[in-house]
């Protein structure tokens, strides 16, 4: 396919250094070509254990954890081109609003939000993202 950034591209797995782990059997983020697909964020810490505290804590937590896997691709936060935030309760959308405006500035990334039944570890927040690099 003509055109493609990632026709014939290889594959490297990103990892960010005092990143949360994965949990399951994939990559926090994949490199193909010039995008980089991350893996849902959700609130761990390095060490593996769930912050403390309510839906601003837990966005917080993610996005750290995505800009730090941003970082170990060797970006920033202005070349992520999309997420997608998955909620426990979209009651929780404006909180999630307020600090995501923190981390990422116009123009922001295309994005969508939705509500979803559970998330792993029953966390109140995920959010993925694709990067383009330069």
């Amino acid at each position: 396919m003509s055109g493609d950034p990632s026709a014939g591209a290889s594959r490297r797995a990103i990892t960010a250094e005092g990143g949360a782990p994965a949990i399951g059997p994939y990559s926090a983020a994949l490199a193909v070509g010039r995008l980089v697909f991350l893996s849902g964020q959700i609130p761990l810490r390095a060490d593996g254990t769930l912050v403390d505290g309510g839906i601003r804590e837990q966005t917080t937590q993610v996005l750290d954890n995505l800009r730090g896997l941003v970082a170990a691709s060797g970006a920033d936060l202005t070349k992520v081109a999309k997420t997608t935030i998955y909620l426990a309760d979209m009651g929780d959308f404006a909180v999630v609003n307020e600090i995501y405006a923190t981390y990422f500035a116009p123009p922001f990334p295309a994005r969508a939000t939705v509500q979803v039944a559970r998330l792993p570890r029953d966390v109140r927040v995920e959010i993925d993202a694709v990067v383009v690099l330069d």
